[in-house]
């Protein structure tokens, strides 16, 4: 069994101050997320997506975001799945970026909406056919016998439908979180880690004001 109090390092990436701060919170994201494209990650738009169902009993998992700009963060998936069904009785979810190499994350909470038919299909259809066939094929997070059951499924639906892509199904869709907090975490040496928050001012609300704040880590 591995030592796990001693599985911890030391944060020497440096100091991140409010002089280093963007002016909002999506200018600040363009400019990890750039870092993280740049430092050739694995998956740097790989994000964690926590959601809770009507009694607040939590879930996540592990997402793709699609796509961001300043009224949120997007992602797809079936409105059919376990975080579908919560999303429809608690539209609310917290974001997690987890750029581990650059000692960084971004953290992101607010309420979540459906980005519409349009919208949805533009995130539909460039996935390749393979994917489309797993995600029509497949009720997500629902239980199935085995792999095989599922894998036939799909190979129906294959032989069943013209070569090419495949529709979207009405139960696949884009979902858009839109952020109320928005934290940019930078670790930093002796667990002194520098942690900058824009949250959303609710005397301002209306008009998009934000305020922004330091966190003792």
């Amino acid at each position: 069994m591995p030592d796990l109090a001693r599985m911890r390092r030391d944060y020497d990436a440096g100091r991140f101050s409010e002089q280093d701060l963007a002016s909002t919170w999506h200018e600040q994201f363009d400019r990890w997320f750039a870092d993280s494209v740049a430092a050739e990650l694995p998956e740097p738009n790989a994000v964690v997506v926590a959601t809770a169902d009507a009694d607040g009993a939590p879930d996540a998992r592990i997402v793709l975001m699609k796509g961001y700009d300043a009224s949120g963060f997007v992602f797809g998936t079936s409105y059919a799945s376990a975080k579908g069904a919560q999303l429809a009785v608690n539209p609310r979810a917290a974001l997690v970026f987890p750029w581990h190499a650059l000692q960084r994350q971004v953290r992101v909470a607010g309420r979540v909406e459906r980005i519409g038919e349009t919208a949805s299909d533009g995130l539909w259809d460039p996935r390749p056919r393979g994917a489309q066939l797993a995600a029509a094929a497949s009720v997500q997070s629902t239980v199935v016998d085995s792999r095989e059951e599922l894998a036939g499924r799909v190979r129906l639906l294959d032989e069943q439908t013209p070569d090419g892509p495949l529709p979207r199904p009405a139960t696949w869709g884009g979902y858009r979180v839109v952020p109320e907090r928005v934290e940019f975490w930078q670790g930093g040496g002796d667990r002194l880690h520098d942690r900058l928050r824009f949250v959303l001012d609710e005397a301002e609300a209306e008009g998009g004001g934000w305020i922004v704040q330091r966190l003792a880590p």
